[in-house]
């Protein structure tokens, strides 16, 4: 999920270090209501979408199914973000190889969510892929950093006090990144996606050359927040910043 947020990408930076599932510290989140008491977390479930979404095998029919997607997530995520802005899809050229939060080359297609928009690259991989899979994969978990700066949430998180210490550091980006899974989670839900293996849910939301940069916790924590996610369909059980620190590990 190195692409959910680009300020937590300078967090890492100014580590200087990769970020792995480490052991639980007692870090408990006070004086933050964006993060304990958002509203996001009073909302029900996400309404069920109608959309009927086509992937072809060609770069045209893939680029219209990703921005058909961010299309139908805006619709469906408007209920518990009723200020919810729309949100720009920037496709890169084939060549542009670099993500814009790591800035690492990737050889083939990858979507990741810069600030407040969802910068795309269209590779031969997602177009020649005829299950969508991937695509919908990353786009949602984009979509995920999307709706946690819109509600305030990527702004609190970045303003955390930590004193400078890493292992705090971590772990308030590991619920960062687990409330992200069960944002992603309800996506899943909401669009009707039976999902049999998470595993591979979590593989296709990054391009293979990120799959060793985790940060996002272990993962029994991280298949236990999307399974909070998916079945109660919507942001209400989401609330990792007040999980005790074992369920954030």
């Amino acid at each position: 999920m190195f692409n959910r947020m680009i300020i937590r990408a300078c967090a890492v930076a100014a580590a200087g270090l990769v970020l792995l599932s480490g052991t639980a510290h007692a870090y408990p989140v006070k004086g933050a209501a964006e993060l304990t008491h958002n509203e996001i977390y009073k909302k029900g479930k996400l309404p069920k979408t109608t959309c009927k979404l086509v992937k072809g095998t060609t770069r045209a029919s893939t680029t219209k199914y990703i921005n058909d997607l961010v299309t139908c997530l805006s619709k469906t995520w408007k209920s518990p973000v009723p200020d919810l802005q729309p949100v720009q899809v920037g496709f890169v050229e084939t060549k542009e190889k670099r993500t814009c939060n790591w800035r690492r080359e990737v050889k083939g297609s990858f979507a990741e969510q810069c600030l407040s928009f969802i910068r795309v690259r269209v590779a031969a991989d997602w177009i020649k892929d005829k299950d969508d899979s991937k695509v919908f994969a990353a786009v949602t978990d984009a979509w995920s950093g999307i709706v946690q700066v819109q509600t305030g949430i990527g702004l609190a998180w970045q303003a955390l006090p930590n004193g400078g210490e890493q292992p705090e550091i971590d772990e308030q980006l590991r619920r960062l990144q687990l409330q992200a899974d069960c944002f992603t989670a309800a996506s899943y839900k909401s669009f009707g996606r039976t999902v049999k293996n998470w595993k591979s849910v979590f593989e296709g939301q990054d391009p293979p050359e990120f799959h060793k940069l985790k940060g996002e916790g272990k993962p029994a924590n991280r298949l236990g927040w999307s399974k909070k996610g998916y079945q109660a369909g919507g942001p209400s059980v989401c609330n990792t910043w007040k999980a005790p620190s074992s369920k954030v590990a």
